[in-house]
């Protein structure tokens, strides 16, 4: 499969299975937020190649896990919490939360395509300067960064939730 084909999957299922669970107003359960990463899960069974440790490889899927932290906390950040009169959290995603994962997703389609179709040998060049082994290091950097984004959106959620519990105390 190819690295645009994988990028397509990984990136429509993230989004398909993140809008489904955070778009609207949604009670907050332990399987609405276990879902995504069951999901993410699946798609590094299927996608994530053994860790790249050569030269930079690991350095660059750090980057990977590092962009997708920064990106969780602002997804989290975009979905305010509120507890109702029986102490159920809920939170609250709109258009922007949706247009966000949308952007999120498209920028690492666009990328992978730029990759096979635009800046092929620029790629290429970035690589051997920078001692990065081959393509599965971008892939795993991306399928990482959409991990990391999944999880860090769920800690803030399961973080958010604690809080308002023992604010409504």
């Amino acid at each position: 499969m190819s690295g645009f084909t994988t990028t397509l999957v990984v990136s429509g299922t993230v989004l398909a299975v993140i809008l489904v669970s955070d778009l609207g107003r949604r009670r907050v359960t332990t399987m609405r937020l276990i879902r995504p990463l069951i999901a993410v899960a699946a798609v590094m069974a299927l996608f994530f190649h053994s860790p790249q440790l050569a030269g930079n490889d690991l350095s660059l899927q750090l980057v990977g896990v590092g962009i997708g932290i920064i990106l969780g906390l602002t997804a989290g950040a975009m979905l305010p919490g509120e507890v109702d009169s029986d102490g159920n959290v809920y939170t609250r995603a709109g258009l922007l939360y949706a247009l966000f994962w949308l952007l999120m997703s498209a920028a690492r389609v666009v990328f992978v395509y730029g990759i096979e179709h635009w800046y092929t040998a620029d790629i290429i060049e970035f690589a051997i300067r920078y001692r990065i082994s081959g393509p599965d290091v971008f892939s795993n950097s991306l399928v990482l960064m959409a991990l990391a984004t999944v999880l860090v959106r769920t800690v803030v959620v399961l973080n958010r939730r604690r809080r308002l519990r023992v604010a409504t105390r």
